[in-house]
Order: structure tokens, then C-alpha cells, then sequence
């Protein structure tokens, strides 16, 4: 009966003041995101609802009534939807069965909704509607809600004051609002107000265009005119202090950086999102405007052990540079333009965690930008097998995993920049973001964006580094003859059998007493030998000593390399095919009194044919061969050899 009165009450005030509303650091981030899936998650339906899949949403009003010391939601929501199909008679909504209906009312009148299993709620309409109708229908609703996720609803405390925010992603929006559930409809527009007792202030999605005062509680009005999906609408209250930066963004809009934030942090909030000024103008000219600049962005301290990038106020626990920069970067890569399944999460977290290292790059010193490349490939490489593509979207932890989501999602997007070149990898990604604006998106539309900006197939790429598991081991040997050629021969060996070669192009560093080169390889398979005119001296090769590999356990070593060593005498000869498929010719010239056969070598330096020679020309047949790099040896009566490198398709 407490609870039942409860409830009643609080209804009874909220629904008092709604009558006056018209209807006009990133390793610590990961670690603490970890902790809270794994202590939060509870199992739930996971998937889209199909029965949610006739009709689209177009605009929600919610009006609710949150007072922060008591675990309890007391709301409406209006919900305007177009319809899909004809004959449409009932609509349905992913909805929690632990939430009690108060009354639904169509066209102002009553109707019956039905609450089924853990999460469906379905509203019989009083006759069929023909496909493309805007309709309408407003529930009211209270109760506790269920926590699911990372924490959808939580009533906690800080410094001794109650506080209380929701966290929806991945699937906790149905556990406090009537909602779809999947990534496939995203809300064209809503209206949010929040009535609250008065020592608290109530933050939420979009611009706050009204708060105003009713006895001992204040009403706060959020109206968002961007299209959102369900995940990213939020609400969080607490005795908030504000304060707001101003941002000269390339568009020459001065955008509002708004700031709740605990009272006793207030001076760590203002350092921390001063800071954040220049990062969010270094995003804004790197890809596309701020998304919701005729809004806001800004921050909501909470208390969960991380960070998110709830759509226009990120979510925060603290003001570190890498959860700011993190969560700022998801306002272009999570919320203008969203993951359309949670296999395809990377597209969020991948590019948020790169972003935060852009930031390194472009304002911190080079040794910090090198020891986040550093740690990010070690948590990648950590463990020998796991994909990018999340294999399991019914395990959160799998969904948010810190190595294959975070680091190695980030790791990739690295790897196409040093593969594409800057200027084709960030106009890709401009592309990509401007054709997917506002709507949700997966990774082939990604790929075909930087295939278009850079001429480039990406499918083995995507089909390596996406859908395989694993990174290569490199091994790289080197020799240097007498004119300063510089013979490389590299193989690769992989962590896990669903990837058997990465074709990469390789960076190696070429080190002389008095200069270093920097040259680039196109590794397309085992034992593959490149001969590089060096014009130096060379000490050492250094192998990709600006981390932009993903690969460990790389070795580099100074060795013979079977067919490199030059002939004293001098020759003309010639090899064609090549690449050579069934066969290969050799011809020469002032030869033929010297030359007594051949000796033909695999990339492993392993004798695979031999014969005698006769006249000027030889033809050698490579049937049965496999594809892979070749050396043939033409020997002369003297013993000395004269060595060609050919490729077999």
C-alpha cells in the first residue's frame, strides 16, 4: 500500500504542473566501461521487435516527473508515428511489464493497451488505418523501472545529494519509456519536460528553451529537432551547478558548450571543458560541422564509472581530456550518424577511440601520440584471436569489448590512413558521414566511401581486418650488395587460421650512419622480395617504427637472401613473363660459350628445378608450381651466377 500511495501522489503533483505545458583518459575509460557492463548487464531481447516494424516514429513529447531520492518515473508520452502498411489495427511498443499503465488515450479518447512477457506493449486501435497516416496516442505510465545494460535507470548519490540519470545503450530505452527498440527508426524530433523538486536541476537532449517554477518544484522544457535513435534520449537530475563555453565553430556559428556538473567539481569541470574548446573546432574542420549546431553541445556529470555520448550533452564522471575528446567525438560517429546493428559497433567506438588519438596527435607532444598508438596496438594484440565484427550482440561484453571494439576498431581506421594516404582516409570519411547524416549506417557503407575517395578495392582489406581474427608476425631479412641495392625479402606468419596472409604495405626505415630513408612496401605474399636502390650506406632496418601496423613479434634480421648476390661479369639477359603464369622464358646475350645451366629457387631458397641450358634462350616450365616469388640462376663455367627474381601468378 506505501508504494501504491507513492505513486499516487507523485502523479498527482506531476500531473498538477503538466497541465500548464502547451504542446508547442582513454584506458581508464575502457577499464571503468568494462566494470559496468559487466556488473550491470542483465539478459534482455536484443534484437528489433518486428512487430515495431510497421510504422515509423516521427516525434515524442514526454512529460515526467523525477524526484532524484526516489527510484520511481511518473510520465506521459505522446508519440506521433506514420504508418507503413495498410490495414493497420494495433500498434506495438518495446516496453517493460514492471512499469504500470495509467491510461492510453486516442484522439482524446480511452483505449486498452495489453502488457505481455518482460518488454511488449500492444495498443488495439478502434478501426484499421491505411499505410502513410500520421497518427497519434499519448500513454501515461509510472512505477520503478528495471536496470538493464550499463545502469537505463539509476538513483544514486554524490557528496550526500540524491542524484538520478538514465543510460539507455545498448537496449535499456524500453525499460522506462515506451520505445523501438532496434537500430532501424531513429525519432525525428521530441520534446522533453522534466518536473522535479526545486533544489534540483533537470538535464536532457537539445536546447532549453523554457524552466519555470510551480510551488516547491521547477518544470524544465528540452525541445531537440534532430533526428535521434531511442538509445541516445536522456534525462538526468541533481542540485547541478551550470556554466557554459562559447565555441567559434567554421561556420561561423558560436556554439553553446553547456555544463552541469556536481557543485563540489565545479573548478576540475571549468579547466577540463575550456581544454575541450579546441578539440571540438579541430573535429569541425577535420570532417564536418558540429551535427547539431543550431543546438548545443555539452556535458551532464554522473556517476557511472565512464563516459556517454548521450546525443548533444554527453554523460561524464569526470573532466579528463581523453573522456571529454571521446565522447565529443561520438557526437558525429555514434549520434548523427549511427551504428545500424551492434555488429557493426565498431563504427561508434572504433572511430570515437581514433579521434581521442587524433587529439594527441594535433596538440600533445609526439612521445604521448606514439604511447597511445603503443597502447592501443598492445591491448589489440593481447590475445591471438577475436574480429572487429561483434560476433555475439547477446553478451555486452563481447558488444563493448575494450580490445576488439575499441582498440583494434581504432587500430583499423589507423591502418586504411597509412593504407589510403591522409587526404583520400579523412575526404572517405567526410563522405561517409555527409551521405549518412542523420540517419544509421554499417560497415560496407563505410567501405564504399573510401573506395570511392580513393580509387582503391577495399574488399580484401575489410574481409582481413573486419570480418577475420587476428593480426600477422612479420619477418623481414635484409642484404646490401656492392652498389648500395638494398634486397628485402619479407614473410608474415598470423595469430589465428581465419586470416592466412594480410596484404598490407609495409613501412621499414632504412638507417645509415649519416641518413635515414623511410620506404614503403606492398607485402602481397610470403618470401616476396623488393629491391630498393638505397644510394646509401645502410646500418639497419628499422621495421614500422611509427606504429602503423597492427602486427607483434616482428623480427628484422641482416642475412644472405638466395639470388641477390650480383655476377662479376657483366650480362644482358632477359626474363618474361612476368609475372609469369605456366612458364618462363630467359634470353641473353654473349652468353652462350659461358653458361653451362640453371638452378631455379623458391622464396624459401629451397631448389625446385634445375636443367642444362642450350643456344640463347631457355624456356622453363612452372606447372605445378604454387604462386609466390621465384629466383633463377644461370651458372657459368667459372661457378659464378648470375641471379633473376620473377613473380608466379
Amino acid at each position: 500500500m506505501k508504494n501504491t500511495f507513492s505513486t499516487l501522489a507523485l502523479f498527482l503533483i506531476w500531473s498538477g504542473l503538466a497541465a500548464q505545458i502547451t504542446t508547442d583518459d582513454i584506458d581508464l575509460l575502457i577499464c571503468k566501461e568494462q566494470e559496468a557492463h559487466q556488473r550491470n548487464f542483465t539478459g534482455i531481447p536484443v534484437l528489433t521487435n518486428p512487430l515495431t516494424e510497421d510504422f515509423d516514429l516521427k516525434y515524442y513529447r514526454f512529460e515526467w516527473y523525477i524526484d532524484p531520492a526516489v527510484y520511481q518515473i511518473t510520465g506521459k508520452a505522446t508519440v506521433y508515428f506514420q504508418t507503413l502498411t495498410d490495414n493497420f489495427s494495433e500498434i506495438h511498443f518495446d516496453f517493460s511489464s514492471q512499469l504500470g499503465i495509467d491510461s492510453i488515450r486516442y484522439h482524446g479518447q480511452p483505449v486498452t493497451g495489453t502488457q505481455s512477457g518482460d518488454y511488449l506493449l500492444t495498443v488495439p486501435l478502434p478501426s484499421a488505418l491505411p499505410a502513410g497516416r500520421l497518427d497519434s496516442l499519448t500513454i501515461a505510465y509510472s512505477g520503478a523501472p528495471p536496470s538493464s545494460g550499463f545502469g537505463s535507470f539509476i538513483q544514486s548519490q554524490h557528496n550526500g545529494t540524491p542524484s538520478l540519470w538514465t543510460l539507455s545503450e545498448p537496449y535499456g530505452a524500453q525499460d522506462w519509456w515506451p520505445a523501438k527498440n532496434g537500430l532501424d527508426d531513429k525519432i525525428d524530433s521530441l520534446d522533453i519536460f522534466v518536473t522535479t523538486p526545486a533544489q534540483y536541476r533537470a538535464a536532457g537532449n537539445g536546447l532549453l528553451v523554457q524552466e519555470y517554477a510551480s510551488g516547491e518544484h521547477m518544470t524544465y522544457h528540452w525541445h531537440h529537432r534532430y533526428p535521434i535513435a531511442p538509445y541516445l534520449v536522456a534525462i538526468s537530475v541533481t542540485n547541478f551547478v551550470q556554466y557554459t563555453d562559447m565555441v567559434p565553430l567554421s561556420n561561423g556559428v558560436q556554439l553553446p558548450m553547456l555544463n552541469y556538473v556536481y557543485p563540489e567539481n565545479l573548478t576540475q569541470a571549468q579547466n577540463g571543458t575550456a581544454d575541450l574548446v579546441q578539440v571540438l573546432q579541430f573535429y569541425d574542420s577535420l570532417f564536418v560541422s558540429y551535427p547539431f549546431y543550431e543546438e548545443k553541445y555539452g556535458h551532464a556529470q554522473f556517476g557511472w564509472g565512464g563516459g556517454m555520448e548521450h546525443q548533444t550533452m554527453s554523460y561524464v564522471i569526470n573532466f579528463g581530456w581523453g573522456l571529454l575528446a571521446h565522447e565529443l567525438a561520438h557526437q558525429w560517429f555514434g549520434d548523427m550518424v549511427t551504428c545500424g546493428s551492434w555488429q557493426h559497433i565498431w563504427l561508434n567506438e572504433g572511430f570515437a577511440t581514433y579521434l581521442e588519438g587524433l587529439t594527441r596527435e594535433r596538440f600533445q607532444s609526439p612521445a604521448t601520440w606514439y604511447s597511445w598508438k603503443a597502447n592501443n596496438l598492445a591491448t589489440a594484440t593481447s590475445q591471438p584471436s577475436g574480429s572487429v565484427m561483434v560476433d555475439d550482440t547477446t553478451s555486452v561484453n563481447r558488444i563493448f569489448s575494450s580490445r576488439l571494439t575499441y582498440s583494434k576498431g581504432a587500430y583499423l581506421l589507423h591502418m586504411l590512413r597509412w593504407k589510403l594516404g591522409d587526404e583520400d582516409f579523412f575526404q572517405g570519411v567526410r563522405d561517409y558521414l555527409a551521405d549518412r547524416r542523420f540517419k544509421y549506417a554499417r560497415t560496407p557503407d563505410l567501405k564504399a566511401h573510401l573506395e570511392a575517395a580513393s580509387g582503391q578495392d577495399l574488399t580484401g582489406f575489410f574481409a582481413d581486418w573486419f570480418q577475420g581474427q587476428g593480426y600477422p608476425s612479420y619477418q623481414v631479412q635484409w642484404e646490401q650488395n656492392s652498389r648500395n641495392k638494398v634486397f628485402v625479402q619479407i614473410d608474415q606468419t598470423t595469430s589465428n587460421n581465419s586470416v592466412d596472409f594480410f596484404e598490407m604495405p609495409v613501412p621499414l626505415v632504412l638507417r645509415g650512419a649519416e641518413k635515414d630513408s623511410l620506404i614503403r612496401l606492398d607485402h602481397a605474399f610470403n618470401g616476396e622480395l623488393f629491391e630498393v636502390p638505397a644510394g646509401f650506406a645502410v646500418d639497419t632496418i628499422l621495421f614500422d617504427p611509427d606504429l602503423w601496423l597492427l602486427s607483434k613479434n616482428n623480427t628484422v634480421a641482416h642475412s644472405d637472401i638466395v639470388g641477390t648476390r650480383e655476377p662479376a661479369f657483366g650480362a644482358d639477359a632477359a626474363l618474361y613473363p612476368n609475372p609469369a603464369g605456366d612458364f618462363v622464358r630467359i634470353q641473353w646475350k654473349g652468353l652462350s660459350d659461358q653458361l653451362t645451366g640453371w638452378q631455379l629457387f623458391n622464396g624459401l631458397g629451397q631448389v625446385v628445378g634445375s636443367g642444362e641450358v642450350n643456344g640463347n634462350q631457355q624456356e622453363i616450365s612452372l606447372s605445378g608450381l604454387p604462386s609466390g616469388s621465384y629466383f633463377l640462376r644461370l651458372i657459368t663455367r667459372s661457378s659464378e651466377q648470375l641471379p633473376l627474381h620473377f613473380v608466379k601468378k
